[in-house]
């Protein structure tokens, strides 16, 4: 493939990444259709072939949302590899203190 058109391969998940991290940032600023649609594309563009592994895991340390599309897309192989394992232990900590408290507040 020649440089110039992986450049822009790049270049474009970069963009697309970028904006679909606005976008969830503030779900407000478009529609459910454009936002499939967004979703679509970048999950496109994380599905081509060819794109450089080292790109790849630069957008999803920069972009947490491609992360999550790329991580839903090879689930299959290698579970939730891209998912922080701090953040998933203190979200499962802050559950199970959350369904004990309720659990004992008088009815």
């Amino acid at each position: 493939m020649a440089a110039a058109a992986l450049k822009n391969r790049i270049e474009n998940l970069i963009a697309m990444a970028q904006l679909l991290e606005r976008v969830d940032a503030n779900p407000t600023i478009v529609g459910a259709e454009q936002y499939r649609h967004l979703v679509s594309t970048v999950t496109g563009l994380l599905a081509e072939d060819g794109m450089p592994d080292d790109a790849l895991r630069a957008v999803m340390r920069a972009c947490p949302a491609s992360a999550v599309l790329y991580e839903n897309m090879h689930y299959d192989r290698s579970g939730l590899s891209q998912s922080p394992l701090d953040a998933a232990v203190a979200s499962e900590i802050a559950a199970a203190e959350l369904i004990a408290g309720l659990r004992a507040r008088p009815h």
